[in-house]
């Protein structure tokens, strides 16, 4: 074991690592991350050498190596580096993928106040994390867009809430439901189907109920109104 601790702080990291390089340069790496996972000071060590990778001026390639890394052993202390990136065109995708993986609530927090700064599919990435993350605390802002004016944000936002599933979620996407206009009208209803279920999961069946009786009205498309008679359905019966 103390052989390949050494191992994981004597590797070499990627900081020149470019399209067209060998991944043999690599392989300690991924062995080091998997001898990390299970050595807390190994994992530390190995964590801050990855960050010093999003700090420096590697290629785009060696820090999106650096992102699929630390998403596997990150904390807290790597949220500053990867939240950096957010706003870089070519590593934000997996810096994004990354703080949506990284358990600490910092990873939450940074992604919620990266949603100003960001704007069309980055938003919209941003925000699909913050949903996978099931991040309550997005709630507020999430709600407010569902109005945005770019379709692909206000869409995200709605499934997001409805991955949320919990009773505030649930009221925004109501509240927003009469008014939703038609690019994202079944998004909506779909994350209120979402949130009906997770309500059920969760032993809210009052709740649950209230929402999937009022998906099953006549206005609501057809695949709507039968996912919502099927769950009352199912909610009555556990």
């Amino acid at each position: 074991r103390d052989k390949l601790v050494t191992g994981v702080q004597t590797c070499a990291l990627p900081i020149s690592y470019n399209l067209g390089s060998g991944r043999g340069a690599l392989l300690p790496i991924d062995q080091a991350v998997a001898v990390a996972t299970a050595n807390d000071a190994a994992r530390q060590d190995l964590e801050r050498r990855l960050m010093a990778v999003l700090q420096s001026q590697a290629p785009a390639v060696a820090k999106e190596y650096a992102c699929r890394k630390l998403a596997v052993i990150g904390s807290a202390e790597s949220v500053p580096a990867l939240a950096a990136l957010l706003t870089q065109s070519e590593p934000m995708y997996l810096a994004r993928l990354a703080l949506e993986a990284i358990t600490a609530p910092e990873a939450g927090r940074a992604l919620r106040d990266s949603l100003p700064r960001l704007s069309g599919l980055d938003k919209a990435g941003a925000i699909q994390s913050l949903g996978m993350r099931r991040d309550a605390e997005s709630v507020p802002a999430l709600a407010a867009l569902l109005a945005d004016s770019d379709a692909r944000v206000a869409g995200a936002a709605a499934a997001a809430l409805g991955n949320i599933g919990d009773a505030p979620a649930a009221r925004a996407l109501q509240q927003f439901q009469p008014k939703a206009p038609e690019a994202v009208r079944n998004i909506v209803a779909d994350a209120l189907l979402a949130c009906a279920e997770a309500m059920v999961g969760s032993g809210k069946k009052t709740e649950a109920q209230a929402i999937y009786k009022a998906l099953a009205g006549s206005e609501q498309p057809k695949h709507v109104k039968l996912a919502a008679t099927r769950g009352m359905l199912l909610g009555a019966q556990k």
